[in-house]
C-alpha cells in the first residue's frame, strides 16, 4: 500500500508498505528501500528504521495524526493512496477536518487543561498539556469548532488513547 505523508514543513513523501509473503515488512520512504522491523507490546510502536531503534506513539485518525516518535511531537497528515483515489472521485480531500476528538499519544499525567465545555477553538490551539515520559506535551485542536466536553482534569492519571476532549 502506498501512502502520502505531509510533514510539517509541508513536504510530502511517498510510503510504500508491503507485506512480505514471510511475513516481513518491505518499506521504501522516497522510493529508497529502508529496513524495518516493528513490535507492538501494548501502547507504543518499536520501530527499528535502518538500525535506529525508536518509539512511535499515535493520536487521532488518518489523515491528520498527531505523532511522538523519541520525544519529539509533531502533527502530520496520512493518506493512503486508496483514500486519495476516492477523494478525487467523490470531490474534496476525504477527513480534512480531523475527527474532533483528541486523545492521549501515551501514559500520563495531564497538568493543565486549557479549555472549557462551551470554549471556541481554532484547529492548532492548545487544549491540554499532559506530561509523560518526563516531557510536557501541549496537545492541540484538530479542528474548528465548538469544545463539546472535556473528560478529564488537572492531575488526572491517563491511559495511552483516553480521550481528553471533543470539539464539533
Amino acid at each position: 500500500m502506498r501512502y502520502f505523508v505531509t510533514l510539517p514543513s509541508g513536504r510530502e513523501v511517498e510510503v510504500d508498505v508491503t507485506l512480505q509473503p514471510t511475513g516481513a515488512i518491505a518499506v521504501e520512504v522516497g522510493g529508497r528501500p529502508v529496513d524495518v522491523d516493528v513490535v507492538e507490546p501494548g501502547g507504543a510502536v518499536n520501530l527499528r528504521v535502518d538500525g535506529h531503534v525508536m518509539d512511535l506513539w499515535m493520536e487521532g485518525s488518518p489523515p491528520d495524526v498527531g505523532v511522538v516518535v523519541n520525544e519529539q511531537r509533531f502533527y502530520a497528515r496520512v493518506e493512503s493512496e486508496r483514500a486519495r483515489a476516492l477523494a478525487a472521485v467523490f470531490g474534496g480531500r476525504s477527513g480534512a477536518q480531523g475527527d474532533g476528538l483528541v486523545k492521549s499519544p501515551m501514559p500520563g499525567r495531564v497538568l493543565k487543561v486549557l479549555v472549557k465545555a462551551g470554549d471556541e477553538v481554532v484547529a492548532g490551539s492548545p487544549l491540554v498539556v499532559v506530561e509523560a515520559m518526563k516531557m510536557e506535551n501541549e496537545l492541540s485542536a484538530t479542528k474548528s469548532g465548538t469544545v463539546a466536553e472535556v473528560f478529564v482534569a488537572p492531575g488526572a492519571t491517563v491511559e495511552g488513547g483516553a480521550k481528553l476532549v471533543e470539539i464539533r
